[in-house]
Formats: C-alpha cells, structure tokens, sequence
C-alpha cells in the first residue's frame, strides 16, 4: 500500500502561482508513474499532468499547458506541479495518483492504483 500525502493548496489571486507536493510512502517511489488530477465544484475529475518514472516524459491536458509544469525528485519520493500564470477556473482539489510499474504516462485515471486526498486550490480574481 502506497500512502500519498498533497500539499501547497490554498488562496492566490489570478496570475499567481503555486506549488503543489507530494509525498509517498514507499521506498520504490522511482518505480511508479505518477499524474495529477483535479475535481471542480460539480465536475468530473480531470487530467492535469503525468510523469513517467524517471521524469524523463511528461505530458500534460491542453488547458494548463505552458503554465504548468510537473516534475519529481525520486531521492524525495515526492512529485511536483508547479503552477504558474493561475486562472479563475484552475480552482479546484487537486489530487495527485500513482501507477504501479514503469511505462508510458498515464493519461486516465482508471490506470493509476493510489490517491492522496487531495489539496485544495483556490484562485480569486
């Protein structure tokens, strides 16, 4: 059982920025992809961005391309978003998810195996 842990949610006004962590408990953290989802008041959850287990690949949903990037530092068990250039409608918690074995990035959620409970992000205008 992988625990994962988000942090670095909370208020910032439109054009901010932030970044969000994630801490997992597992000393093979170097062998999981790894992705960040994110659920909207009244809306599915969405893919924001994944990352391949070495953070050689990553890739990202069109609407926060070129604002945010993701990334991970496996001596940290711990993966990154930062998020730059904030909107009103990034506004939502934020989750972050792991997927058993190396491989490509995970796009869907149904392919990744643990969920941290998620951090909560606000953008005012």
């Amino acid at each position: 059982q992988v625990q994962l842990v988000e942090s670095g949610g909370g208020l910032v006004q439109a054009g901010g920025s932030l970044r969000l962590s994630c801490a997992a408990s597992t000393r093979t953290f170097s062998t999981y992809r790894m992705g960040w989802f994110r659920q909207a008041p009244g809306k599915e959850r969405e893919f924001v961005a994944g990352i391949n287990w070495s953070g050689g690949s990553t890739n990202y949903a069109d609407s926060v391309k070129g604002r945010f990037t993701i990334s991970r530092d496996n001596a940290k068990n711990t993966v990154y978003l930062q998020m730059n250039s904030l909107k009103t409608e990034d506004t939502a918690v934020y989750y972050c998810a792991a997927a058993r074995d190396r491989g490509s990035v995970i796009l869907s959620g149904v392919g990744y195996n643990y969920w941290g409970q998620g951090t909560q992000v606000t953008v005012s205008s």
